[in-house]
This record gives C-alpha cells, structure tokens and sequence, in this order.
C-alpha cells in the first residue's frame, strides 16, 4: 500500500518527473555531444592524446548533471511534502513512521535503476557510435561494462542520499544546496588534500565508472562499499530524524 501510494506521488508530482526525465536526457545527450567533441577535435591530438581517450568518460559524462538531477528529484519528492504540510496526513496514515523512509527509498531506487540504466545503455551506445568514426571500442572491453554499470549505481545512490537529505533537513533549497556541496564543493576542496580525493563520494563513484583504475583511485569494490556507507549514514540520519523529530 505504501510502495502504491509513494509510486503515485512520485510520478503525478510534475517536479519530480521532469527532474527524472532531465537527468535521463542529460545522460544521453551530454554524453553524445563530449564524443562529438572528442571527433571533431582529433586533428588537433597528438598520438598520446588519442590514445588517452576512454570511451566510458566520454561518453557517461553526461553523468554529472544527471547526479545531481537525480539527488534533487529524490530531494524534493521528500520536502514538497513537508513544504505543503502533506506529509503529516501521510505519517498519520502509516502506523510505524519509518514505513514512509522505506517504501520513498525502495520506490526512488527502484524508478532511478529503470531509468537510468536505459539511460547508460543510451548514451554508451550512442556515444560510441559518434567515436567510431576514430576509436574503436566496445562494451566487451575490459571495465568498460563495469563502467556502465558503475555509473548506474552511483545515480541510486544519489537518489537515495537526496531523499535522505529531504528528511534530515526538510527543505528544498537546503537539500539542493547539500548535493552541491557533496557533488561540486566538496571535490574542488578534496584536489587540495592530498589522498582525500578517492574516498569522497564522488571519488567513490569516479572508481566505479572508470575502466582503467590508475594511481590512487580506489578498486571497484571498496570503492562501491565506501558509497554505501555514505547512503547508509545519511539514511540513517534521516531515520532519526524521522523517528525523534515532530512533522
């Protein structure tokens, strides 16, 4: 009954939607337009500069802005509620508070993996398509499929930060202005402090979508843990929240 319910807030909402449907075609057309960069500045790359081209980070750029979009659409499907004061109708309708956390949680994860795993495909198939006329690369080659993949995972994993943020400080402005922090603020801070950079989130994710893991990024599966754990703090902060806090 919650899943229902959270299901159909989510996609009736016009903000959340069109927050969906933007990282969707951010993801497809970001990519697209940095492999077209990439051809048409060929003439201009020496033999090393050819060579250094990775097909997932041209063609998964598009992956920046869908983060972000996504982290705010988890966001605001959490502090529209509580900006309209409907939320107190829906935690009066669950008997346990906590049901709300997980059925939004299970609901956003469940939608952002159907997405934006079309939305990985798309751009890979897409850009790639585009690099052809130069590079030769495919999704058998090693890590790129984990690459993809990676990518998906890190876009769940901010949705789910974005609808924890929601529930930790109630706010829309707030919770958008915390994902710039973690996604743009935070890295920028991180370049200056050496050996901090790769266990930040988005070094985290920077792991997961790279094919090739050089100096000191992390490997895929500490690196998707660390992701874990940072969803996992902040989810269970909202739990609290949630729990010990009045709507």
């Amino acid at each position: 009954m919650m899943l229902r319910s959270e299901w159909i807030k989510l996609t009736t909402l016009r903000s959340t939607t069109l927050t969906l449907l933007a990282a969707f075609a951010g993801m497809v057309a970001l990519g697209m337009l940095v492999a077209w960069v990439n051809v048409h500045d060929w003439p201009l790359m020496n033999a090393e500069a050819r060579a250094e081209v990775a097909v997932e980070e041209s063609t998964l750029a598009g992956r920046y802005f869908a983060e972000l979009a996504i982290g705010v659409a988890g966001a605001i499907a959490v502090t529209g509620e509580y900006a309209t004061g409907t939320i107190r109708a829906t935690l009066a309708a669950v008997p346990r508070r906590l049901g709300v956390l997980w059925a939004k949680l299970a609901v956003l994860a469940a939608v952002t993996l159907a997405l934006m795993t079309l939305g990985a495909f798309a751009a890979f198939f897409a850009g790639n398509a585009i690099l052809a006329a130069h590079w030769d690369f495919s999704l058998s080659d090693p890590g790129v499929l984990r690459a993809v993949l990676g990518a998906v995972a890190g876009l769940v994993a901010m949705g789910l930060l974005g609808v924890a943020l929601g529930f930790i400080v109630r706010n829309s402005a707030a919770a958008v202005s915390a994902l710039f922090c973690i996604l743009l603020v935070l890295p920028l801070a991180g370049a200056y402090l050496r050996g901090v950079a790769p266990y930040l989130p988005t070094g985290a994710i920077h792991s997961l979508t790279s094919a090739r893991i050089e100096g000191a990024m992390l490997e895929p599966l500490p690196a998707l843990l660390l992701l874990c754990g940072y969803a996992g703090v902040a989810i269970g902060g909202a739990a609290c929240s949630l729990r010990y806090r009045d709507a």
